[in-house]
């Protein structure tokens, strides 16, 4: 083989064999943009929860804030679907769940927590606003059921 075969083999192949367009990054990693859905829904929430721990942040120490994509199902028929104690859900369908604090499998104490659902909340906005205010809305909800007071004191109104 000759030198000039070999370098032409080991340049990379610029062609688009499946038409799908160039390979590599549609946005650079510095813009919002290139966030996947579950970071941007993750940024929502710390939004969301801003005002509420500066106003708030004592009461709340002791509570942890997650987001998991879709509740967990122990029972699959759709008759029998009753949601627990501290389930803000809507059209059967739950939002967000107020885990008490508690002791664990292992005998160990455990925090109380709120856990959004990230897709059933995603499914009801119509868009990244109003993504952003139910997000608040059913984040103040669950705050105020944890401190056991109204939903408008939680929130400043």
């Amino acid at each position: 083989m000759s030198t000039a075969h070999r370098l032409l083999r080991r340049t990379p192949r610029r062609r688009d064999r499946r038409g799908r367009g160039l390979r590599g990054l549609m946005y650079p990693v510095s813009t919002p943009a290139f966030r996947t859905r579950a970071e941007r829904f993750d940024a929502k929430v710390l939004e969301a929860l801003e005002p509420i721990e500066t106003r708030w942040g004592p009461e709340l120490a002791d509570l942890d804030v997650a987001v998991d994509d879709v509740p967990a199902v122990d029972r699959t028929s759709p008759d029998e679907v009753v949601w627990g104690a501290g389930v803000l859900a809507d059209a059967r369908v739950p939002l967000a769940h107020l885990v008490p604090a508690g002791v664990d499998s292992a005998g160990l104490p455990t925090r109380a927590r709120i856990v959004l659902y990230r897709r059933p909340l995603e499914a009801r906005a119509r868009d990244g606003e109003d993504l952003a205010d139910l997000v608040h809305e059913v984040l103040v909800e669950q705050v105020a059921e944890y401190l056991n007071i109204e939903p408008d004191a939680v929130d400043g109104g």
